[in-house]
């Protein structure tokens, strides 16, 4: 297949964010199919399908998400949408909120229909003043027209949707913990089970699906689920988007089929890398690291990254060039996830603290070859010990980072500052 544009089709247009654009673009004839022509177990049919998987990280199959909501309760269900986005890294969402607010509208609408909920949210991160400014304006223009509100295209179908700020905690991307935050309470996670699915925003059921899962699905009810899986890998369908930072000549948000080779990816559409490759972040802050030479041969899909010993996570793709120093990129992070930690699992409250200070204690010059074992240990003993995966998202750069650039650490504690 050609070049197919899903989710940036609006680019090298003016006014995208506008409605008037958007229904130049077919924009909602999609929730006009659905809620006109097709029962709500439809619906999840054609998105179970199309083999979309959640686009915020985890990559778990969207349909059959929607599909473990119960029928059959007489309760209040949810649609929330996770436009948090705070990994370091990622500014993919960013666009879509920016460019292309009704394509999220409408993708809550569908989803909202096709589990029986007439209530949404759109949870989003406090730094986004503009966007959440430029989604408030997209829904009021949704209510005016019709698109919102009661018996929506004439089906009967009611669907309200409000916008909620977040307070800039990095935890709150993480869904229960984005949950408790709309309720009002602390942005903690939640144990599970149960789930969202059947006890989720105010102990109802609720799906919550981040910005690019939304935004695909108009495109997938127009179109076909089989249209959508023609596209990427046999396990990893359809486009993703990928925001690229650091040492390339073209940074930004792409569009590209799943399953592209990495360093395709990087001299198609970013221009190529500045520099000597040294290493890459692929999937956001939290991803095990790529070396220079692994990188050369992953593809970016699931399965893929899987096999190399990281993930795909949110896509967001960080390169690094020779002139970085290693234990200084690692020594931010440590901190930023020692800032996030919500507190409420001792193994991350108390972790994320000793990975900053021995970090801390390398980056003054006082660091001990002993420090590296220790800091792979401790962060060994993180993993998989929490409510939420925060305490993971902590140690697997610490591990990937010390155990891959092991002399370059070495070398920065022996002579007591970076040795570039």
């Amino acid at each position: 297949m050609g070049e197919v544009r899903i989710l940036l089709d609006f680019e090298g247009q003016k006014g995208t964010h506008t409605l008037e654009n958007y229904l130049k673009r077919e924009g909602y004839k999609a929730a006009e199919k659905a809620l006109k022509e097709m029962k709500p177990e439809d619906v999840i049919e054609e998105v179970k399908k199309s083999g979309l998987r959640g686009r915020g990280g985890a990559g778990f199959p969207t349909g059959m998400k929607w599909s473990f909501v119960p029928r059959d309760v007489d309760k209040p269900k949810y649609v929330v949408c996770n436009a948090d986005e705070g990994e370091p890294g990622t500014f993919k969402d960013r666009v879509i909120l920016a460019n292309d607010p009704h394509k999220l509208i409408e993708g809550m609408i569908i989803a909202g229909y096709a589990i029986g909920a007439n209530q949404g949210y759109i949870y989003i991160r406090g730094e986004y003043a503009r966007e959440a400014r430029i989604l408030e304006e997209a829904i009021d223009e949704a209510y005016e027209k019709g698109y919102l509100g009661e018996n929506i295209f004439g089906s009967g179908f009611t669907f309200n949707l409000a916008v909620h700020r977040g307070a800039g905690a990095y935890v709150c991307g993480e869904e229960t913990a984005l949950l408790n935050s709309i309720e009002g309470k602390k942005g903690q996670p939640r144990l599970r089970p149960p789930f969202p699915a059947t006890v989720g925003l105010y102990q109802n059921p609720t799906i919550i699906n981040n910005v690019e899962t939304l935004s695909a699905v108009p495109w997938i009810i127009r179109n076909g689920g089989e249209e959508y899986a023609k596209i990427g890998t046999e396990k990893s369908k359809g486009t993703k988007l990928f925001s690229i930072s650091g040492h390339v000549n073209k940074p930004g948000v792409y569009e590209a089929p799943l399953g592209m080779p990495l360093m395709e990816f990087i001299e198609k559409y970013a221009g190529g890398v500045i520099g000597k490759l040294k290493a890459v972040v692929p999937g956001g802050s939290s991803t095990p690291i790529l070396t220079a030479e692994e990188a050369e041969k992953v593809n970016l899909d699931y399965e893929s990254m899987q096999a190399a010993g990281t993930m795909l996570g949110s896509g967001a793709i960080i390169v690094m060039n020779d002139t970085v120093c290693i234990p200084k990129a690692l020594s931010v992070l440590t901190r930023f996830y020692h800032h996030e930690s919500c507190g409420q699992c001792t193994p991350c409250r108390e972790g994320t603290g000793w990975l900053d200070k021995i970090m801390q204690r390398i980056m003054e010059g006082k660091g001990r070859k002993e420090d590296l074992d220790l800091l792979v240990s401790v962060a060994s003993n993180m993993m998989g010990r929490t409510i939420c995966p925060l305490a993971d998202a902590a140690a697997m750069p610490v591990i990937s980072y010390v155990k891959k650039f092991r002399e370059e650490f070495e070398k920065f504690i022996e002579l007591g500052k970076c040795p570039f």
